[in-house]
């Protein structure tokens, strides 16, 4: 089967990680059109308490994200092509996705230079992410190990080349 082949005919859940600003939601839906694969961005899980904390420059608690992972997990249940964007910061919080979701799920980890991360934080606009909880979220992130489904690519890549990348990871 050719590369094209499999990509009409991927069924794997995907989730698009990394902190804020890192490209989950730019990087996921092209990932997800090139799939031929529907998209899910996470945030819409969030309850309106999460959206209001972070809007106000606190960042969340593991107590805040158990219910709103579990949501995203559950966004991947079913046997057909799914990509999502969630930050997805520590093992454990991919391993609630995982049971949550019922099937296997790979993890694309957007990461990069810190001040990439932060211009794009300054021109963003509408976003509820204020740019003081980059450092808490650079923080608390832990980068996936060899007994991950996971790959990481650089966020200074154009974005055709990072979702290349994914895409040849997830048809391995």
């Amino acid at each position: 089967m050719s590369t094209a082949e499999s990509l009409q005919f991927f069924n794997g859940a995907v989730i698009v990680m990394g902190v804020s600003a890192c490209g989950k939601t730019t990087v996921g839906e092209a990932l997800a059109a090139k799939l031929h694969a529907q998209f899910v961005e996470g945030d819409k899980f969030h309850p309106p308490g999460n959206v209001a904390k972070m809007s106000a420059g606190h960042p969340l608690t593991d107590e805040d994200r158990w219910p709103w992972l579990t949501q995203v997990g559950a966004s991947l249940k079913g046997n057909k092509g799914i990509v999502a964007s969630c930050s997805a910061l520590k093992k454990i919080y991919r391993q609630h996705i995982v049971e949550s979701a019922g099937r296997p799920v790979s993890f694309i980890l957007l990461h990069g230079d810190k001040a990439i991360l932060q211009k794009r934080i300054a021109e963003r606009k509408g976003h509820f992410m204020p740019a003081s909880l980059l450092e808490s979220q650079l923080a608390t992130l832990e980068i996936p190990g060899a007994d991950e489904n996971a790959v990481t690519i650089d966020i200074a890549l154009p974005l055709q080349k990072q979702v290349e990348q994914a895409a040849a990871f997830l048809i391995r």
